[in-house]
């Protein structure tokens, strides 16, 4: 167990130092995970005006980038006050990734950016990319290291990844070495596989092995619902902060009790019905702010509303109400018929959120496992349109 490190419902103790990323300090040591249509400027802000932390907008691809997609420049949009502006880039070609890094740097569009290498979905691993390339060490390394060179020191570059494709073809602690040689500023590992992709549990005991095969910073990902869990990953693990993905989705004050607890404070109560129903109506307003439309904010927040609204006694005709709301003027209708002093349901504490799909096969490039050193990229490898 990590020194200073204490775990339990009483018990706060501050067990981590501030992340370092670069000239970036984090703290506490918490990452949003980029997650697709999730974490927009609105979404983010939210999470931020919770708790401090690094919160990284949705992947893109660095082809779209190049090609400056309208809907790409929208997706890396960000916050006047937002520091550091931080970037995930999907990429297979080295020399398309440096580029799009080069492009990040000279035009100043963030001030971090993330390589993805844990995408599971067919559509990008089927072009070995996401967590389908690092089995392809060669490519893999010429990949990370090109796009370090690129950034010339002005961004730190990290690295998400996941164990491997499946569990006969593991490649975190490899992949994670080829990294910190390359000279990225940290490692994130969500500690599974890309066939189980989110179903199971994470395996905690791999972040602990990277963490003591590398020198650079390690972040662990996976099953992270309460604050609770980040302190006993880290104190497990020796892990130097955490990523946190659905666990925050219709929680996003996720944040407030992981500053809390890494700070060695207790966490806050936990909301009533009124109170995440005032958190709901804050994320639609924060979204028309962001899309300069009322009513595409409120089709976007209608796929958080059963998120929000998980556990509590709410009937079934309003919440179909409340997952087809057109205004925000109908939102503020329907929230009001609420019962404001429900408490919250304590059964969906350290319970998964959001997909808890089934293991399933992992889709690859013709050929792909047959050799790990082969280093040519495969045909049609970079995605046209950004978004996981």
């Amino acid at each position: 167990m990590r020194a200073g490190c204490r775990t339990g419902t009483t018990t706060y103790a501050r067990c981590v130092t501030p992340l370092l990323l670069g000239p970036h300090k984090v703290d506490p040591p918490v990452v949003l995970a980029p997650m697709a249509g999730i974490t927009n400027v609105a979404f983010r802000q939210l999470c931020r005006e919770q708790g401090g932390g690094l919160y990284v907008c949705e992947m893109i691809t660095t082809r779209a980038l190049l090609e400056r997609n309208p809907k790409t420049f929208k997706m890396i949009a960000f916050a006047g006050d937002e520091r550091p502006r931080s970037l995930q880039l999907y990429g297979v070609d080295p020399d398309v990734t440096a580029a799009a890094v080069r492009m990040i740097v000279n035009e100043d569009l963030a001030d971090h950016v993330d390589l993805n290498f844990g995408c599971p979905v067919p559509k990008v691993t089927r072009k070995g990319g996401g967590a389908a390339l690092p089995w392809r060490r060669r490519l893999f390394a010429r990949l990370v290291r090109a796009a370090v060179d690129a950034a010339e020191g002005a961004v730190p570059v990290t690295v998400k990844m996941r164990k491997g494709i499946d569990d006969d073809h593991l490649t975190y602690v490899e992949a994670g070495l080829a990294a910190q040689d390359a000279g990225v500023a940290a490692v994130a590992l969500h500690a599974r596989t890309a066939a189980q992709r989110y179903s199971g549990t994470a395996d905690w005991e791999a972040i602990a092995t990277l963490k003591r095969a590398l020198d650079v910073p390690v972040l662990g990902n996976g099953d992270i619902w309460e604050a609770e869990d980040a302190l006993r990953m880290v104190a497990e693990t020796g892990a130097d902060g955490v990523v946190v993905g659905r666990g925050c989705l219709g929680r996003p004050w996720l944040f407030a009790d992981l500053e809390a607890a890494f700070a060695g404070r207790p966490t806050r109560k936990l909301p009533t019905l009124g109170e995440v129903a005032g958190v709901l109506r804050r994320h639609a307003e924060l979204l028309s702010e962001t899309f300069g439309s009322e009513r595409d904010a409120c089709v976007d927040i209608r796929k958080h509303v059963a998120w929000y609204l998980k556990g509590f006694p709410v009937g079934a005709e309003l919440r179909r109400g409340l997952a087809m709301v057109s205004t925000l003027a109908e939102l503020d209708d329907l929230l009001g018929k609420l019962d404001a002093n429900e408490p919250f349901p304590l059964d969906t504490l350290g319970q998964p959120r959001g997909r808890t799909n089934a293991p399933g096969k992992v889709h690859l490039p013709d050929g792909w496992l047959a050799s790990r050193d082969t280093d040519t990229v495969p045909e049609g490898a970079e995605m046209e349109n950004s978004g996981g």
